[in-house]
């Protein structure tokens, strides 16, 4: 089985929430090291089948060693499902499961770049074969554009002192390692006051750094977008966030479409009975579900997830 360092969030919720027909086609479209797509297996009949994705080569390592005959593993990003199905000759799939937390192997291993805790190189990409590490970026954005990564990404009040501090370091000597950026980013916070004292000083900018070099919010907009196309009937979608900056642009989706002409606010002042507005596309599948007390003790990064879940009904999709 699948590398057993990372502890799937919200493992059980996710897997039920898709409500797993015998056999039915799923879509484990963040594949990590396999935990959320060892539990559908588990679920499925003889006669089902999986399909996972994840753009880590890391990942497909791991998919290795899941030897079943119902199970696929493709390297490509979630925002390219279609093409995926398409290659695989499979038209329409009864759920689609998206984690969109870091993995923890790619966390702790510091020649990924992701983590301040243990020096490496500033690389960051989820997948190192296309793209530009994170290094090359800091080396030659402007202060405007530091400033508005940090600040966007990171939701970082101190973007403008931190991105001042890495043009100036960078004049002396190329920021190429993520000791060296976590020791600006302190230095250049200092003793500011920040609410949460438990936070290290350099967890936003990294934050903010890893999310631009994989551009994961656009990611996820392309995604959402092409993947509810690809929804059977009744097929569920299944969604775990770890920020506001993720799980805002989920819940706006789920609720754009699972209202009527997605709830334009123009129709509030229209005399239409509510008997003649069309079905919209989804239907919202409870409220969000967030990890118990006891799996946040176990896992302490469990601790910020939100699991959304929506149902495609025999609603028409329209560009709205």
């Amino acid at each position: 089985m699948p590398d057993g360092s990372h502890v799937p969030v919200l493992l059980e919720e996710a897997v039920a929430a898709l409500a797993i027909k015998d056999n039915g086609t799923y879509v484990d479209a963040t594949f990590g090291r396999g935990g959320h797509s060892g539990k559908i297996l588990e679920r499925l009949g003889p006669r089902g089948r999986l399909l996972a994705l994840d753009r880590d080569p890391a990942a497909q390592a791991a998919a290795a060693a899941i030897r079943d005959q119902r199970f696929r593993f493709r390297h490509a990003w979630f925002s390219e499902l279609p093409e995926v199905l398409d290659a695989e000759a499979i038209d329409t799939v009864d759920g689609v499961l998206l984690d969109l937390g870091v993995s923890s192997p790619q966390i702790d291993n510091p020649e990924r770049g992701f983590s301040f805790r243990a020096d490496g190189p500033l690389d960051m990409r989820m997948d190192p074969t296309r793209g530009q590490p994170a290094s090359e970026w800091l080396a030659r954005a402007t202060e405007g554009e530091l400033r508005g990564v940090i600040g966007d990404y990171g939701e970082e009040r101190f973007a403008q002192q931190i991105a001042r501090a890495i043009i100036a370091a960078r004049a002396h000597q190329p920021i190429q390692r993520t000791g060296q950026l976590a020791a600006i980013v302190a230095k250049a916070v200092g003793t500011r006051g920040r609410g949460d004292r438990s936070q290290d000083p350099a967890t936003r900018t990294f934050q903010a750094l890893r999310i631009h070099t994989n551009g994961e919010l656009t990611e996820l907009s392309l995604a959402l977008e092409r993947v509810l196309p690809r929804l059977a009937l009744g097929g569920r979608l299944a969604i775990i966030s770890f920020h506001s900056l993720e799980d805002r642009p989920v819940k706006q989706f789920f609720r754009r479409h699972a209202q009527a002409y997605g709830g334009d606010a123009r129709l509030a002042r229209l005399a239409i009975a509510t008997r003649t507005l069309p079905v919209p596309p989804l239907k919202l599948i409870g409220r969000a579900i967030r990890p118990r007390d006891a799996e946040i003790a176990a896992n302490p990064r469990a601790r910020s997830a939100h699991l959304r879940v929506a149902e495609r009904t025999e609603g028409t999709l329209a560009a709205w």
